[in-house]
């Protein structure tokens, strides 16, 4: 067999297309259609990485016969001699992450829900300096640290989703198409740190709003430090919460795929005009929330002043709920 051949018979038994087998090793379909046409021929590294991700070598890859060797492979040990019968071997070698994947999203899950912590978390401890029960009593300096504390979980926060997220858009775009690798027994684990995260997770909510409940009834104190315990048990909650369903979802390599593609195929075309929409509304949202935040809190000495941070929350929700009534509208418009 010639290369063309192999080429295409292991691209075949990977039910791979020449589109999703150039995005896997970075090059143009035209080249992978010309490769498999005679009509030119793939650089050394290209041919390397070609026998990594089907598990040949380089002499069957290039001038021999890929079935043989796979059949070779399955029927004989390294000495050459026979050995037990094994299932029928259907394809190439198992599909490895020759992306970085796993180690790019195992990173990009720890840093976004890190990231949402630090902003909660900084408001949370920003409660403790509420004028109305300030753990520092009447004093003149809590507004400023309530400021300093806000500002600065939320520069932490975002010195962490910012890169996160660049990153993550850059690698999308290195690296439009993943083969899945995971086996079943990955999925088993993801599912497993799912569903404790998510018990965790609701747990600490429940436990928060529990101490803050306690403290109004028993306590009669509704502002100051058990805010700052809703906050905190939210945070790390919420944590729990996002990092588990992040986890799990970075196994599903098909909805990994179907977006970067589409990305992919769309990169030099206009950004469409639900997106605009959809990023105009949340852009304003969020503005909004913020002036209405920082209102409740220097202008008001009673009444709403300890709820200021409701404000992001809400705004948060108002986001998502644009988000997807955009995505409904836009997925309805492109059937």
């Amino acid at each position: 067999m010639s290369f063309k051949d192999n080429l295409q018979y292991l691209r075949g038994s990977r039910h791979m297309t020449q589109e999703q087998l150039a995005m896997l090793i970075g090059v143009s379909r035209q080249s992978v259609s010309k490769w498999e046409s005679e009509k030119a021929y793939p650089e050394m590294d290209k041919l390397l990485m070609l026998c990594d991700m089907f598990g040949v070598s380089l002499d069957d890859l290039v001038m021999g016969d890929v079935r043989n060797a796979m059949v070779t492979s399955a029927d004989h040990g390294g000495d050459g001699h026979p050995k037990a019968p094994m299932p029928e071997v259907k394809g190439s070698a198992l599909p490895q992450d020759i992306t970085g994947y796993e180690e790019h999203m195992r990173k990009f899950d720890l840093m976004i829900p890190t990231g949402v912590f630090a902003i909660i978390f900084g408001v949370a401890v920003g409660n403790l300096f509420d004028s109305s029960n300030s753990i520092l009593g009447a004093n003149n300096a809590n507004e400023v640290l309530i400021f300093l504390c806000i500002a600065i979980g939320t520069l932490v926060g975002l010195a962490l989703l910012i890169p996160a997220g660049l990153a993550h858009s850059a690698f999308k775009r290195q690296h439009p198409y993943v083969e899945d690798f995971y086996a079943e027994s990955d999925r088993a684990a993801a599912r497993k740190v799912l569903a404790i995260a998510l018990i965790a997770g609701i747990t600490l909510v429940m436990a928060g709003i529990a101490i803050n409940v306690w403290a109004d009834e028993v306590l009669s104190i509704d502002e100051g430090w058990p805010n700052t315990a809703l906050l905190i048990f939210v945070a790390v909650g919420v944590w729990f919460i996002v990092f588990g369903g992040m986890q799990y979802g970075r196994l599903n390599i098909a909805d990994y795929n179907k977006e970067s593609e589409e990305q992919h195929a769309q990169e030099n075309a206009a950004e469409s005009i639900y997106d605009k929409v959809n990023g105009a509304v949340c852009g304003i949202i969020m503005i909004t929330a913020t002036l209405v935040g920082l209102t409740l809190l220097f202008c008001f000495d009673g009444g709403p002043h300890g709820m200021f941070w409701m404000s992001w929350v809400i705004g948060g929700f108002l986001c998502a709920i644009a988000s997807i009534v955009t995505g409904l509208i836009k997925s309805t418009k492109s059937v």
